[in-house]
């Protein structure tokens, strides 16, 4: 099907995209400019975040990309199977935790649990999943002016050449952005039906559970499983490694974990930590899942009664054709070794997105995007995608940046930490309604314990701030912007933070805090 002449509107590509996916023998769907008659500068094999930013910015700079794409759509999988849902899960969790402590208080209804649903949530996402796609499609073509060849598998035949839908396109470069599969573990009945990972439950869940395990202490376990048992479905987490803790969370304070955490608990859910399945059962042989055995802490087992398990181990990129056809290398996680650059041991070939390491995040994906694409056109452009600032959802929004106070005081002589609510010996700060602010207003008034938690960690000496910690609501906006400050080559100091203008946002307490102690000569805790 080739669109280059036509110019559908967004209601239009958004049944296209669904008659697509519902087809079982794809038609190739192109947008290709024959009257440009350039060299490809680069082929983007997978059209993701990574690889649509990438080409839209080649394409700025006056280059010739061309997408390729298994799917009849742009975006990969955030806006279809992993981010969006996750976000749209996460706000549902949050108001159905306020609903909860607050029901039939104030002008609360009264809690009714049977109106809440995962199937309900899961099915109101598919039902519109399409018109962010849609306009992708419409947006890389109309706007951007980007080709593309979507609906269609590329097939690598070397470094400069790939065939996509029985033609062959070359280019300079190829950069690899195919992105990741959920880790399977080898479990017994780990395949039984029940037993989903975020990209299943989306695509095939087909009944409402009643009872849930999850496996894993990852963000993604701890996200999911607390929109489960937001809606009412009671929810165990098992996990081999502290909650909060996997390798995959960098820079986590040991505050905040606890309060995170510790409000899961307080919710109701029950973590097992330092525990791991044994097997998935079922009826039958192969039949739906009815429990988990799990061996506990003390080399005990148990069995968890459940009819729903998710998975929440982490995501690795399949790179079996990449490493037959071209030979790149890989590290000992399976993910494409690149240089800072985006460039992979083969010349001409560039990673980008889930398939390097770092977060799994999509501002790691689209900016190594452009940073390949940047490279390509000749400028010499290093990406670190060491350090960044991070995010998770409970039924609260955490974020962090920078360094944890144990990590700190491992490498700085004089820290002080600025926190809120306060630990201090012999007051109750438990009943102490701060931090109070926008998004947990009502918990400050009627549930204080709930209402959130921060740090601001800074060294003392050359009164640098080193990291920010915080749970509530509203932070992170501001964490993006606190990331580039603080890693900027001149840092942040407090005495400049304590002399923002703050807005009612919650890290507010940050500038109102700091100004509190930005006048001490010597600072102190606060």
């Amino acid at each position: 099907m080739d669109i280059r002449e036509q110019h559908p509107d967004l209601a239009e590509w958004n049944a296209l995209i669904e008659r697509c996916l519902a087809d079982p023998d794809p038609e190739p769907i192109t947008n290709l400019d024959p009257g440009d008659e350039r060299p490809y500068d680069a082929v983007f094999v997978g059209g993701g975040a990574g690889g649509r930013f990438g080409a839209a910015y080649l394409r700025a700079m006056g280059g010739r990309p061309l997408i390729v794409d298994a799917w009849p759509f742009l975006g990969g999988s955030c806006p279809h199977q992993a981010c969006v849902p996750h976000h749209l899960f996460s706000e549902a969790a949050a108001e159905l935790d306020r609903m909860r402590w607050f029901s039939d208080e104030l002008y609360f209804p009264k809690f009714d649990p049977s109106r809440a649903g995962i199937k309900d949530l899961v099915d109101l996402f598919v039902a519109g999943r399409s018109s962010a796609h849609a306009f992708m499609n419409w947006q890389t073509k109309e706007q951007l002016d980007v080709e593309y060849v979507l609906n269609a598998r590329a097939s690598l035949v070397d470094p400069t050449t790939v065939r996509v839908a029985g033609r062959t396109f070359r280019a300079r470069n190829l950069v690899l952005g195919t992105g990741a599969r959920p880790v399977v573990p080898d479990v017994p009945g780990i395949r039984r039906p029940g037993v989903h990972d975020f990209i299943s439950l989306v695509e095939s869940l087909d009944a409402e559970p009643a009872r849930c395990v999850v496996i894993g202490g990852s963000k993604v376990a701890m996200e999911y499983g607390s929109f489960f048992h937001a809606t009412g479905c009671p929810t165990t987490m098992v996990s081999r490694s502290p909650v909060m803790r996997s390798s995959s969370l960098h820079h986590v304070d040991e505050d905040l974990r606890r309060y995170v955490v510790d409000g899961m608990r307080r919710r109701g859910m029950e973590i097992l930590e330092g525990a791991e399945p044994v097997t998935v059962e079922g009826v039958g042989a192969d039949g739906p899942v009815t429990g988990v055995t799990v061996r506990l802490a003390d080399g005990s087992t148990r069995r968890l009664e459940a009819d729903m398990v998710f998975l929440g181990l982490g995501e690795r990129p399949d790179t079996t054709e990449a490493r037959a056809v071209l030979g790149i290398e890989v590290d000992d996680r399976g993910r494409v070794v690149t240089d800072r650059r985006m460039r992979t041991s083969v010349p001409g070939v560039y990673a980008i997105g889930d398939m390097i390491a770092g977060a799994m995040e999509m501002w790691k994906a689209r900016k190594s995007g452009v940073t390949a694409a940047r490279n390509i056109m000749g400028e010499e452009l290093e990406f670190d995608v060491s350090e960044y600032p991070d995010f998770l959802h409970t039924t609260y929004e955490v974020s962090w940046v920078g360094l944890t106070e144990q990590e700190a005081r491992d490498t700085r002589d004089d820290v002080v930490v600025i926190q809120m609510p306060p630990y201090v010996e012999g007051l109750d700060t438990e009943h102490l309604p701060l931090p109070c602010a926008e998004g947990s207003m009502l918990y400050a008034f009627r549930r204080p314990e709930l209402s959130g938690f921060q740090k601001l960690v800074v060294d003392g000496t050359t009164r640098q701030v080193l990291g920010a910690h915080h749970c509530g609501y509203g932070a992170k906006d501001a964490f993006q912007y606190l990331d580039h400050l603080i890693h900027r080559p001149e840092g942040l100091t407090i005495d400049e933070l304590g002399w923002m203008n703050e807005l009612f946002l919650n890290p507010e307490h940050f500038v109102q805090l700091s100004r509190l102690r930005a006048g001490k000569g010597r600072l102190t805790h606060l």
